[in-house]
């Protein structure tokens, strides 16, 4: 099953969609956000983003739609080879789908017993298990310190040197049994979403992606067209917050001679949407979203 899109009216009023006009759905996932998109046009063209081949059981019959099974990273090659560059509007709903997570042989999830995949594409990279079993002490506490901002990353990489030089990890348990002398008490299982969120971001090049998809959009973009960005954790909500509020993801502001701010984007929301408290008892996976709204100058 797929998720339930989070913050759906909310995201749909930040497109300001045009009935005739031409969207991006970066991240199609169950389609719910392109659906929602499909009914407030009439006409015009959607085209949708996934690299998970599983997406494309999920695909709409619209003639208006079209589903990419690639990186939405590539969205300005593939606008401009299929005639829609620029767009009016691009819609991302980062992270990872509720059917990824419920798939217990991609190995995403810390519930479900399964190989350490993690990859959001099978067909290529390397795997969950590949970087645990093969990368130094050192590029495992990097990893671990930056993208899943757990404070004994060194005890941490150690702990799984330690366990793979007696037996290869090469399963969801395996990585939890490996890491579970350095959660802390009663944080067991943040300790290990932060454990497994920093090997999924690391297998899946994810922040390089986004920082890439981010400049490639306002490329795409119309002027006056709208970015719509709904992030789950701190490290993509920055680099989101960023790029809205300077044009490029180190949030630098470059200002002209009068302090105007030299900028292609600019940011529609100060502080990001959060869902309501009903949204989030109907919807768990909402409660650490927040969805910013930029629109190219």
């Amino acid at each position: 099953m797929y998720h339930t899109p989070v913050l759906l009216s909310e995201s749909i009023q930040g497109l300001m969609i045009e009935s005739g006009g031409t969207y991006v759905d970066a991240t199609f996932g169950g389609g719910g956000h392109s659906k929602e998109i499909l009914n407030q046009m009439k006409g015009g063209r959607l085209f949708a983003f996934d690299r998970d081949p599983d997406a494309l059981n999920n695909t709409i019959k619209d003639k208006r739609f079209m589903l990419i099974n690639a990186d939405y990273r590539y969205i300005k090659n593939y606008l401009r080879l299929h005639l829609a560059f620029p767009c009016d509007g691009i819609l991302a709903d980062l992270g990872i789908s509720s059917h990824q997570i419920d798939a217990a042989g991609r190995g995403f999830s810390i519930r479900h017993e399964g190989i350490l995949d993690l990859r959001m594409d099978q067909r290529s990279g390397i795997s969950g298990a590949d970087v645990v079993n093969t990368y130094s002490e050192q590029d495992l506490f990097i990893m671990f310190r930056n993208y899943g901002e757990i404070k004994n990353s060194r005890r941490l990489a150690i702990s799984i040197i330690q366990s793979r030089n007696r037996e290869e990890i090469k399963t969801t348990t395996e990585l939890k049994n490996a890491a579970a002398d350095c959660a802390p008490r009663a944080q067991e299982n943040k300790y290990l979403a932060q454990v497994f969120q920093a090997i999924r971001i690391e297998v899946n090049k994810e922040l390089e992606a986004l920082e890439e998809f981010l400049q490639k959009s306002i490329e795409a973009l119309k002027p006056g067209g709208r970015m719509v960005v709904i992030s789950y954790h701190s490290l993509e909500d920055r680099l989101v917050k960023n790029f809205f509020k300077s044009g490029n993801t180190k949030g630098i502001v470059e200002q002209d001679f009068y302090g105007n701010v030299i900028s292609e984007i600019r940011a529609i929301t100060r502080k990001p949407i959060v869902p309501g408290q009903e949204e989030i008892d109907r919807n768990p996976r909402a409660r650490s979203a927040k969805l910013r709204i930029g629109e190219k100058q």
